[in-house]
């Protein structure tokens, strides 16, 4: 199905408030001076033990450690300082170079039923895309970085594994993506997806690998069941759907192809995304290729 509609989501998300933190209590006054001899015989009275922690405000920071928030409590509660080991994050110019690496490769695909996005992925200048963008077309309508449009023949479609590939009229000035069809990332590496999401060509936006073999149920024809996909937290919106996942070497990971919205009849990124691992999009793309 196009992008164009939107997906079901996924419920009402529970969870404890989050308290940042609640003001630190009141030093106990110290207790005052001892008498002289002459003047009394009356002892101080004795300093108040120091309280400890209310049973609730334990409980509340157990469950925001446990809700995935552990980052930030032990920031806000340790006072130790940064290991001088800790690696440094990348500069934003270095993901400013991956996106202009990258665009000249992604392409806008524009049906009768909607719009997404693809990517070259081979020399002869051959697109990949999900099957839900072409939404079962024989031709469709591609838009270049650049601002040119080529017709492209759908060659085939893979609805099990929501894979279709496309050929366009002529291949010149095309320039395939780097594909990593031979590492697996890991959580937590920087992503980048790049698409055109409600149609706003060359859009890309990042975020990290949330998590890896997500079973998600991919497309409308996948009767073999869930597969497998990559979670990333990378804003997609419908239109991405097809357009390409990158590390942070500018090399395709996977396909961007599902959303994860709590919005039934406005579908839209809350963070949680999916994508068809580059091999198993590949593999799926040579099959349709060889006629499989």
């Amino acid at each position: 199905m196009p992008d164009s509609h939107p997906r079901s989501g996924l419920g009402e998300p529970r969870g404890p408030s989050f308290l940042p933190g609640r003001p630190r209590e009141h030093a106990e006054p110290l207790a005052p001076p001892a008498p002289p001899p002459s003047q009394s015989t009356h002892r101080p009275p004795p300093t108040r033990p120091p309280r400890t922690p209310r049973p609730l405000a334990a409980a509340v920071l157990a469950a925001v450690l446990a809700g995935g928030l552990a980052g930030y409590a032990a920031g806000a509660l340790g006072d130790d300082p940064v290991p001088a080991s800790a690696p440094a994050a990348r500069a934003p110019g270095d993901l400013q170079a991956v996106a202009a690496r990258v665009l000249p490769s992604v392409v806008s695909v524009r049906t009768d039923r909607g719009q997404g996005s693809g990517f070259v992925f081979d020399e002869r200048g051959r697109i990949l895309t999900n099957a839900h963008v072409v939404g079962g077309s024989s031709r469709v309508s591609v838009e270049l970085q650049d601002g040119r449009r080529l017709t492209a023949e759908v060659i085939g479609d893979d609805p099990a594994h929501d894979v279709a590939v496309l050929e366009p009229e002529t291949s010149r000035g095309l320039r395939a993506a780097d594909l990593a069809t031979g590492t697996r990332p890991a959580v937590g590496d920087t992503v980048l997806a790049i698409g055109s999401p409600l149609g706003l060509s060359g859009t890309v936006t990042s975020g990290i690998v949330s998590a890896l073999d997500r079973s998600v149920r991919l497309g409308e024809g996948s009767g073999g069941g869930p597969r497998r996909a990559l979670q990333t937290d990378a804003s997609i919106n419908p239109g991405n759907s097809g357009g390409p996942l990158v590390d942070d070497e500018g090399r395709v990971i996977g396909i961007n192809t599902a959303i994860a919205t709590l919005d039934q009849s406005r579908g839209g990124s809350i963070g949680i995304g999916f994508a068809i691992p580059v091999g198993d999009a590949v593999e799926a793309a040579r099959t349709i290729i060889d006629g499989g």
